[in-house]
């Protein structure tokens, strides 16, 4: 599990990114990035990362079901993600 503080900032990082988005859109188009430059460095969408929905794991996540690998085959494994199967040949 990931620490509560780092779920919580890439929270906020998520609600600053929404809030400044019409801005960052408008100073980009006018060419103005002394203006962009004067935004919150948390406003840019490059500094989210991807995190899992029910750890907050950073790393091996699967955008298509919005976890992390380990969560994912917990998951497949006892057959809570409809349509997965596990393979076999």
């Amino acid at each position: 599990m990931a620490k509560e503080s780092m779920k919580a900032r890439e929270i906020k990082r998520a609600k600053t990114v929404a809030k400044y988005a019409e801005k960052r859109k408008a100073l980009k188009e006018a060419g103005d990035y002394e203006g962009l430059q004067k935004l919150p460095k948390n406003a840019s969408p490059i500094r989210m990362h991807n995190r899992c929905k029910l750890t907050g794991r950073p790393k091996g996540y699967m955008r298509q079901f919005g976890l992390s690998r380990v969560t994912f085959r917990e998951m497949a494994n006892n057959g809570l993600i409809p349509g997965v199967t596990k393979a076999s040949w």
